[in-house]
């Protein structure tokens, strides 16, 4: 039997976010503005659903200075990578049929 989808992740905005981090190799940090233009988001959308995934310990984002500019980047966590992947593997269950009841 496959695993429920994780309510966190499942929110469109928040499985595109999640898919771009995980897409990257693991360690590495997304640029808020990078993640901004590649899903479309607003800056405060992004930010909004960027702090549900922080709480739910899915990412962890960084905050620093390019400079004299402020700089926040984004990173899937351990624990995110394998909620992720879960919550796909769900999703493929359902499309595969294989969720059916």
């Amino acid at each position: 039997m496959p695993g429920d989808l994780d309510a966190i992740i499942h929110a469109p905005a928040r499985l595109r976010i999640m898919a771009a981090l995980a897409a990257s190799p693991e360690g590495s940090l997304l640029e808020f503005k990078r993640l901004r233009a590649l899903l479309g988001l607003t800056d405060g959308n992004l930010g909004a659903h960027i702090a549900t995934l922080e709480g739910a310990g899915y990412v962890a984002v960084t905050k620093d200075f390019e400079g004299k500019r402020p700089r926040t980047r984004i990173a899937v966590t351990k624990a995110g990578r394998a909620a992720y992947r879960a919550h796909v593997a769900a999703l493929r269950a359902i499309l595969d049929g294989d969720d059916v009841g």
